[in-house]
């Protein structure tokens, strides 16, 4: 086992998110025929300080397999605008009704709910404009745009949410609450790998191994979302905790009961860490952060 912290591993990954931040805020000025308000709805929530997770793995997975590139960063703004997308109408009132996210009131609540539709449908859009454009070969930009597409569609990441908009008061079982959470969080954590995959140019079995890490990182990342949002701090989270409860949302600590979870949560991140002995030592950082999802408190 690799001896970690929160703070090494974040301290680690402040190279890949001060790439991202840069890009992004780049990517967001716009010209002339965008909206102010429209602008400002985007920037609002696309800017404020993030975990910026999704795109870490992006620039991770390519370093891992090849080098990270200038394509890669783009990508991972890629993942992050449709991350960032789904949080703005995950937060209205018809979908989690929250009034705070990464630490700050949600889009709706300052621009109202018409322009953080607005702001979510652009970051859709952007999200692959961005990655047709990111310089790499066709045929990988291509296969990109495929992953991705899927990987925020019907049968995944909003098929998911769906699903765990009903399942709200419903009945509890298992496979349905594992099979919400591979679309709603897991889709886009293989996604991510995914595409830093292809843009590192894996191998099949690089690749497939990566998928494998990121399904199984992406089921213990939920875990312990759901296990914060029962005894997390609101200060550190940055978004309100205890509505799970409230709104009746199938989670695993509800089902399963705190301590299972946990322990289930430390399988699933052996396990993933195990998928990464391909890669020996250049795995260190996925290794890492796999850790630091266990540890982390916000």
């Amino acid at each position: 086992m690799l001896p970690t912290s929160t703070s090494t591993f974040l301290q680690y990954a402040q190279g890949f998110s001060e790439q991202i931040d840069r890009a992004l805020d780049e990517l967001t000025r716009y010209d002339s025929d965008c909206p102010d308000v429209l602008r400002d709805a985007i920037r609002h929530i696309v800017l404020a300080p993030g975990k910026r997770l999704r795109p870490t793995l992006v620039l991770m997975a390519a370093e891992v397999c090849g080098e990270s590139s200038h394509s890669a960063v783009l990508a991972a703004c890629a993942v992050e605008m449709i991350h960032t997308y789904s949080l703005i109408h995950d937060d209205l009132p018809a979908m989690d009704d929250d009034d705070l996210r990464r630490g700050q009131p949600t889009c709706h609540v300052v621009f109202g709910e018409a322009t953080a539709i607005l702001a979510g449908d652009a970051l859709l859009a952007q999200a692959f404009e961005v990655l047709a454009g990111c310089g790499a070969e066709s045929e990988v930009v291509a296969r990109c745009c495929g992953e991705l597409a899927q990987a925020a569609g019907a049968s995944a990441l909003v098929g998911g949410q769906a699903d765990d908009l009903a399942a709200e008061s419903g009945i509890a079982d298992l496979g349905l609450l594992e099979s919400i959470h591979a679309r709603k969080t897991g889709a886009m954590f293989r996604v991510s790998l995914r595409l830093g995959a292809l843009l590192g140019e894996a191998s099949d079995e690089q690749y497939r191994k990566l998928d494998t890490y990121g399904e199984k990182l992406g089921l213990a990342f939920q875990i312990t979302d759901d296990l914060l949002d029962l005894r997390g701090s609101e200060s550190r989270l940055g978004k309100r905790t205890g509505k799970d409860g409230e709104q009746q949302k199938l989670t695993f600590p509800g089902l399963l009961g705190e301590k299972e979870s946990e322990r289930r949560a430390m399988q699933l991140v052996e396990e993933a860490c195990h998928e990464l002995e391909l890669f020996g030592e250049r795995a260190v950082g996925l290794e890492m952060l796999a850790r630091y999802v266990l540890e982390r408190t916000s």
